[in-house]
């Protein structure tokens, strides 16, 4: 079942949605060259405390830290530890999220570790997170979770890739609903697979995580021993981001962005829901 939030609910998952956004702020200024990724979880763990949120990665299907972090190949599920140290060069996602009164906020980016990135990682980089605004934009009354993918596969497919072939849109993973828990139906593709029909009709008081993940090279992905690490199969860098955003009567809200998607979602004519914390 498609769980349909009221608008005081609503209210409460902006509430978690601006602990996720904080958590952005810090692990991103934290994520430097000597930094090791469980020094970011430690940051991401003080964030929470002091807003009096809860974690809702920790101990999600025994998933043993706050974040996830994600370094160059791995695609999601990074698993926080002493022994990644970032260097000068690397890309980082970092997928967080926060829980307040029970309702849930989840979000993710894609940072750039010191400086001297090859063009084509800070394109990668900026095609996923581009793609992500595509579907939200088309997160809209009278829509259908298609048109959600449709509109992510189709900005992602025609960005040119620097050195030619094709981005992969990593096929096992994708966006979801969320409210009460972090993970509910409808599952969210970041591709069109005509198998699985047009999905449900989009309806104000639907909360979804979007979340596009692209690499440089396949689609493909492969667990790591620790049944957590999920990797490309070709080893090529990927990026990852993610909001999620409420539908309401006034349009979409993107729950997890500081000014509740309100500029990004100007460039594509669309005038973001009124801020219920404002």
């Amino acid at each position: 079942m498609v769980q349909i939030k009221s608008p005081e609910q609503i209210a409460k998952m902006r509430e978690a949605g601006l602990v996720v956004a904080a958590i952005h702020a810090a692990t991103r200024e934290a994520a430097v060259p000597g930094a090791t990724t469980r020094d970011l979880d430690q940051v991401a763990r003080k964030v929470l405390a002091d807003h009096g949120a809860k974690p809702n990665f920790l101990g999600y299907g025994g998933f043993p830290a706050t974040i996830c972090t994600s370094v160059n190949e791995v695609v999601v599920h990074g698993i926080p530890s002493d022994e990644v140290v970032l260097k000068d060069g690397d890309i980082i996602s970092v997928d967080c999220g926060a829980i307040i009164d029970g309702w849930h906020g989840d979000a993710a980016y894609t940072a750039f570790v010191g400086s001297g990135h090859a063009p084509e990682l800070v394109e990668l980089s900026r095609v996923t997170e581009e793609s992500m605004w595509a579907g939200i934009a088309a997160m809209k009354q009278g829509n259908r979770l298609v048109d959600i993918s449709r509109a992510i596969e189709t900005y992602i497919r025609r960005q040119p890739k620097p050195g030619g072939g094709r981005y992969g849109i990593i096929e096992d993973y994708g966006g979801h609903g969320i409210g009460t828990e972090m993970h509910m139906d409808p599952h969210l593709l970041n591709y069109v697979d005509r198998r699985r029909g047009k999905g449900p009709k989009l309806v104000p008081g639907l909360c979804l995580a979007i979340e596009p993940m692209v690499s440089l090279g396949t689609p493909k992905t492969e667990v790591l021993q620790d049944d957590w690490t999920v990797i490309t199969t070709d080893g090529t860098w990927s990026s990852h981001w993610e909001h999620s955003v409420a539908l309401t009567e006034d349009g979409p809200l993107v729950l997890t962005a500081p000014d509740g998607g309100k500029a990004k979602l100007a460039e594509y004519g669309i005038t973001a829901a009124p801020d219920p914390l404002a």
